[in-house]
């Protein structure tokens, strides 16, 4: 479509949230997922990828700079990328997301990372609110167990979001 940009926002893929248990997949299944999704939006060189991190707003869990807190390897930020650092779950609360891909002039979005229920969910129904066409790629994204997983994907279906699998959305276009 005429006029739209696209950006792969790939969230909470941190050590400590990768590392607890998922389904239907596990954290690793995950991380791969999202890098096949990567590879695939930064090879046109027109997408927009953006890693967005949970870190307690009060610093108990050490900051940004805490071993907790870094992207697991093969998702940090490589040049052209956009880092945003949450507090809470959805990813355009009190961060510089929204103008961040206004700036880019990004119509839509890709989403996947941890959890599908939480952070992957409140972002999804940040970006509707906001007026983005919503993507979520529905493996490679996990929940704490099933049930919620298909609950969220299911809500989020019904707020007006599509869901895709990653061969599909790697083998269309990517901008």
């Amino acid at each position: 479509m005429a006029g739209t940009r696209t950006a792969l926002v790939l969230i909470d893929l941190q050590r400590w949230i990768v590392d607890m248990p998922w389904e239907p997949v596990d954290g690793p299944a995950v991380v791969e997922a999202c890098g096949r999704l990567r590879e695939h939006f930064t090879g046109d060189g027109s997408s927009v990828v953006v890693l967005v991190r949970h870190v307690s707003a009060d610093g108990a869990d050490g900051g940004v700079t805490a071993p907790r807190n870094r992207l697991v390897p093969g998702c940090e930020p490589r040049t052209g990328d956009h880092l945003v650092t949450k507090h809470g779950l959805d990813a355009f609360e009190s961060t510089e997301l929204h103008a961040v891909l206004r700036g880019e002039n990004v119509t839509d979005l890709v989403l996947a990372g941890l959890s599908t229920a939480h952070g992957v969910a409140a972002t999804a129904a940040g970006a509707l609110r906001l007026g983005y066409r919503v993507t979520v790629a529905e493996d490679a994204t996990a929940s704490v167990d099933e049930a919620r997983y298909r609950e969220a994907l299911d809500r989020l279906t019904a707020l007006g979001a599509r869901t895709a699998r990653v061969a599909d959305l790697v083998t269309a276009p990517a901008g």
